[in-house]
């Protein structure tokens, strides 16, 4: 079995192909991978420590306003998609899986053409401009939330949650504590502003820190480049080594999520899926007028997470909020009983029997 996996330039549309991966392992099923991702994207360095051989294309980017890029979007597009041609030409692959992401665009319409089986992923509870473009040249569709059933065809589309990385399971806080210099008495708050960082998120938590710091330690993980050196011990003395700023995490984060009591984020599915799965306690703050916004609202709506404005939020605000959570154990404990309602469970194992009966039936 030949599998070509697609997906790039975050890491929101690689973690659920990676637990595919890891799902076709545990179950003894052998492929064949040949991973199609971004020339510059963050994923690469994260496909080669999965031991997948990786083919980078030209990715082309709408975006939804007016710039200059999009006069280039066709000319990227038309590259990557002869780029796709030839790749899947030579690897031969019995099906394509995509999980979301414009640099899967050339590839799915490129198997489309060479009559290759596809499988996009719709993750998010509203569907992306990617994945619409995708669909009706997708041979299936597979969604993590029912109403995305509807947002495609129904007779392309099969509900099976959303895959979610195996390692999440394997954190320890023991080893948060020696890795971040953490304290045992201490709550442990976690930021997250995704793997490109969160600049607004970022200076929020800049201006809190000093009051946060008197009731927790924060581990905070900014982005590549969006490191901030927080250190004043004539004002705040001790505990000023309570803050920790990390530009960017990923074998690691699974023991930084063991540590958690309290995580702050933005609200991209990936990420949802895996402190979901953690029973995790989370405060979202998406980022706006994007589909993160509708996982948010629909995570808030079964009062399984606290819900934040960027637009409107303040520090002040945010640090009555996190102490309010962070002093009341009750309210973790039903945020994270909550959780538990919010996603269909065993994602990964529906995901493996529907992909590999689809490669099993003829043309």
């Amino acid at each position: 079995m030949k599998i070509i996996l697609t997906g790039g330039g975050t890491i929101g549309s690689v973690s659920p192909l990676i637990a595919i991966k890891q799902e076709l392992e545990k179950q003894k099923i052998q492929a064949d991978y040949l991973w199609v991702g971004t020339e510059t994207g963050i994923e690469k360095n994260i496909i080669d420590k999965q031991n997948i051989p990786y083919k980078a294309i030209k990715s082309a980017k709408l975006r939804r306003y007016f710039s200059g890029w999009n006069f280039l979007v066709p000319f990227q597009f038309l590259v990557g998609w002869f780029q796709s041609l030839k790749i899947i030409i030579k690897f031969k692959p019995d099906i394509i899986l995509s999980a979301g992401s414009f640099v899967c665009v050339p590839v799915v319409l490129a198997g489309w053409l060479l009559k290759k089986k596809t499988v996009i992923h719709q993750q998010d509870f509203k569907v992306g401009l990617a994945n619409r473009i995708m669909a009706p040249f997708s041979s299936k569709v597979t969604a993590t939330f029912e109403k995305s059933v509807k947002d495609f065809s129904s007779t392309k589309t099969q509900l099976t949650g959303n895959p979610v990385r195996q390692e999440i399971f394997s954190g320890s806080k023991e080893k948060a504590m020696q890795l971040f210099n953490l304290q045992p008495d201490l709550p442990t708050l976690l930021i997250m502003g995704g793997s490109l960082g969160a600049t607004k998120l970022n200076k929020l938590i800049f201006e809190a820190v000093p009051e946060l710091v008197n009731i927790c330690q924060i581990i905070h993980i900014t982005g590549k480049g969006q490191e901030i050196e927080w250190v004043d011990k004539e004002k705040f003395g001790e505990k000023a080594n309570r803050y920790h700023s990390i530009g960017y995490l990923y074998k690691d984060l699974v023991h930084a999520y063991a540590a958690a009591d309290l995580t702050v984020c933005r609200a991209g599915m990936s990420t949802l899926t895996e402190l979901t799965a953690l029973r995790k306690a989370m405060l979202l703050v998406p980022i706006p007028d994007n589909q993160q916004e509708e996982n948010a609202r629909f995570f808030d709506s079964k009062n399984a997470v606290i819900l934040m404005d960027q637009k409107t939020i303040t520090a002040d605000q945010m640090v009555t909020i996190l102490v309010g959570l962070l002093s009341n154990p009750n309210s973790l404990q039903r945020l994270q009983h909550n959780l538990g309602s919010v996603m269909l469970e065993g994602a990964n194992e529906k995901y493996v029997e529907f992909i590999t009966s689809l490669i099993k039936k003829k043309k």
